[in-house]
């Protein structure tokens, strides 16, 4: 009711919504767009916040929904003209760095992993092995490249130099959008973009982040001590994943594990 009423001032609301976990568009329980799209939608919007605050804690993953999450952060900010700060905790690596880009400021813990601003590429060869135990491959394709880097037939050099080309494109899509996100922030000094990580002081040395900061006593600094905190998440309720799903959250799990594990932690 007093929100209604002029003469009373009203507490700033600072939303946060938690970015946790592996960036990809087919696992359950990853960070994509298109779960993460109405959770903004409501960040943004619901009684008009002062700030929106995203915490952030992600190795990176898959290049395009990480541009896309990224890319409906700006869209609401810039909508609703609200400004967006985002705090990383443990790692914000690879796409994890895209997500915080897309905040106005970046500030971490003083042991936070950032960076990791690179394209990777991982898979197995199991052509020896399909030899040894006597298979024998068929692969039938129309197009020369259709089946390129087949991981039961020996990878080529004319396959491999595809890939580079396509991960070279990638890797310039990432730093073109770092380079605009950053701007004059970024040093001149040191190459950041070879995909090497940082430490959160380092990196504020390089430019990647603002400061060294915690979400609740920045908020404090910027808003007020009179400032609330509305709380938003991607994780879905725990009666969802029971049943058929634990397997494959069980599986997930194990690869969001190996993809923290990456960067020691």
């Amino acid at each position: 009711m007093t929100r209604w009423l002029p003469f009373l001032k009203t507490k700033p609301t600072v939303a946060v919504v938690r970015l946790s976990g592996v960036i990809a568009s087919t696992s359950r329980g990853a960070l994509n767009d298109a779960s993460l799209r109405p959770i903004f939608e409501k960040a943004f919007q619901k009684g008009k916040p002062a700030a929106v605050a995203l915490e952030i804690n992600s190795p990176g993953g898959s290049p395009v929904q990480s541009s896309l999450i990224g890319a409906t952060i700006r869209r609401l900010s810039e909508e609703k003209n609200v400004p967006v700060y985002a705090f990383v905790e443990d790692v914000a690596a690879s796409g994890g760095y895209w997500l915080a880009t897309a905040a106005d400021e970046i500030w971490a813990d003083p042991s936070s992993v950032v960076g990791s601003i690179g394209v990777i590429s991982s898979g197995f060869g199991a052509h020896e092995f399909l030899v040894r135990q006597g298979f024998e491959r068929r692969v039938y394709t129309a197009g020369k490249s259709k089946s390129m880097l087949d991981p039961f037939r020996p990878a080529t050099k004319q396959d491999v130099a595809r890939l580079r080309v396509i991960l070279d494109d990638l890797h310039q899509n990432f730093i073109e959008h770092v380079k605009q996100r950053r701007g004059e922030s970024l040093t001149t000094e040191t190459d950041v973009f070879t995909g090497e990580i940082w430490l959160a002081e380092r990196a504020r040395e390089l430019g990647l982040i603002d400061g060294i900061g915690h979400l609740q006593p920045k908020m404090v600094e910027l808003f007020g001590d009179k400032v609330t905190f509305k709380c938003y998440s991607s994780r879905g309720p725990i009666w969802r994943r029971l049943g058929s799903r634990v397997v494959d959250d069980m599986l997930f799990g194990i690869e969001e594990r190996a993809a923290f594990a990456h960067y020691g932690l």
